[in-house]
């Protein structure tokens, strides 16, 4: 074991991560996956609460999604899309749509989320230079958005710890207020904050809307700023103001996609469905890497042209790779074998009840959930996330908090008793780092 986190070190630039801090909190080398658990080199067992970075939908070595792709191994593992075709991407590409009722089609396909956020954007400045309106080239965010690191991605994500360090290649966004509920003031509901933010997206359109191409949108819980969730009128009001002042709404659904939040997609429970969806993380159940934008078809058609110039010509090796695409349509597949959507409302249920500790904890706040998301804030100084992430992994649980936040995320396969075991553990750790900090 020892060699290979030496080896690691010496040869692997792991992401997100200040490399240095491993000289004191070692790498932990992970074996084997079985179900909801990661084993090490040395067999100790982790509860991947978090669905190692929110993409594993139905447990490590999914025995269903393993058989597919062995099938698939068979037959063809990739072929260049652009001229060529075949069976996963078409049936995973009508599956989706279909999933939109038809109000979304015609998936555009790349290997991460950042990408699709690219994609989305790009689309959207270039269906407007298609349209003879070149001017409309901007772009607006939500404050603390997060939509990936690219430098397009970056454009909209609007933490500086990503986006500082790269200001010379990016052409920022403009950003209007969250709807996060936990701006309400005093007599205020979730859906008062929804409302007052969609007051400030309508007045920045409505001075801003001639150049501004699209509004870009996490659908419910902007994950990365900390979990930050918000009442479904927010999205029912953003979509009737971009229609009104014709600027494109991009769903960003690639953490809160793939029943995250309750419904398959989170945009379902706005009653409303956006020009651009954004997909990766979870589509592939947690297996390969994966993304799409879903469009209108009104927007396919704006590059449908005889002149190359009008055609979208994004490109990626591995564009609607076959084994990563039937690595979706297992995923799909598993969501109606198994009702996923109908037993998850129960396990959310669980995780309600699991939560019920912190809801009473000295230094607990803001105790909120929506669907399989679960978080809390917590009052401690800065440091605190890091001593929180390794008193989890010595209680046997991979969390990893986002600053002072703290969220469950699991796979869609928790019984009673490890959903329960999730809390107690979550707790000792909780008060473990407190006893460092506070």
């Amino acid at each position: 074991m020892t060699d290979l986190l030496s080896r690691s070190l010496a040869a692997v630039w792991h992401p997100c991560t200040q490399m240095k801090q491993h000289e004191a909190t070692p790498l932990i080398p992970i074996a084997r996956g079985e179900g909801p658990w990661l084993y090490d080199a040395d067999g100790k067992r982790y509860l991947d609460a978090v669905s190692s970075w929110w993409v594993n939908l139905f447990g490590h070595c999914n025995t269903y999604i393993n058989l597919r792709l062995r099938e698939q191994l068979e037959k063809l593992e990739h072929v260049m899309l652009a001229g060529f075709t075949h069976e996963p991407v078409v049936a995973l590409s009508e599956k989706l749509s279909a999933l939109t009722s038809g109000a979304l089609g015609h998936a555009f396909y790349a290997s991460d989320g950042a990408s699709a956020t690219e994609i989305a954007l790009k689309m959207s400045l270039h269906y407007w230079r298609n349209q003879g309106r070149s001017e409309k080239n901007r772009f607006v965010c939500l404050e603390g958005s997060y939509h990936g690191e690219t430098v397009g991605a970056l454009a909209v994500t609007d933490i500086a710890l990503f986006r500082d360090a790269y200001a010379p290649l990016v052409r920022a966004a403009d950003t209007v207020p969250s709807p996060d509920w936990r701006r309400a003031q005093d007599g205020e509901t979730a859906a008062d904050v929804a409302r007052n933010a969609a007051a400030a997206l309508e007045a920045w359109l409505q001075a801003n809307h001639t150049q501004t191409a699209a509004f870009i949108v996490e659908p419910l819980v902007q994950c990365a700023t900390g979990m930050a969730m918000y009442d479904a009128e927010y999205l029912r009001l953003a979509r009737a103001l971009c229609d009104r002042y014709e600027v494109h709404l991009i769903a960003d659904e690639i953490a809160v996609g793939c029943g995250r939040t309750g419904s398959f997609f989170a945009c379902e429970q706005a009653g409303i469905w956006p020009d651009f969806l954004c997909l990766s993380k979870g589509i592939s159940g947690g297996y390969l890497p994966l993304s799409l934008v879903l469009s209108r078809d009104a927007i396919y058609q704006a590059f449908y042209a005889d002149e190359v110039s009008r055609g979208f010509l994004h490109s990626h090796s591995y564009t609607g790779n076959p084994l990563a695409c039937t690595a979706a349509l297992a995923t799909l597949e598993l969501f109606d074998q198994e009702q996923v959507l109908a037993r998850n409302r129960e396990r959310a249920g669980w995780l309600t009840e699991a939560a019920l500790p912190m809801t009473t904890h000295r230094k607990v706040r803001n105790v909120r959930q929506t669907g399989m998301i679960l978080a809390f804030d917590v009052d401690a100084p800065a440091g605190f996330s890091r001593c929180f992430a390794q008193a989890a992994l010595d209680e046997g649980l991979l969390l990893r908090p986002i600053g002072s936040t703290i969220y469950w995320m699991p796979p869609y396969i928790l019984d009673h008793a490890t959903t329960q075991l999730l809390s107690t553990n979550t707790l000792v750790a909780l008060d473990t780092a407190l006893e460092k900090f506070c």
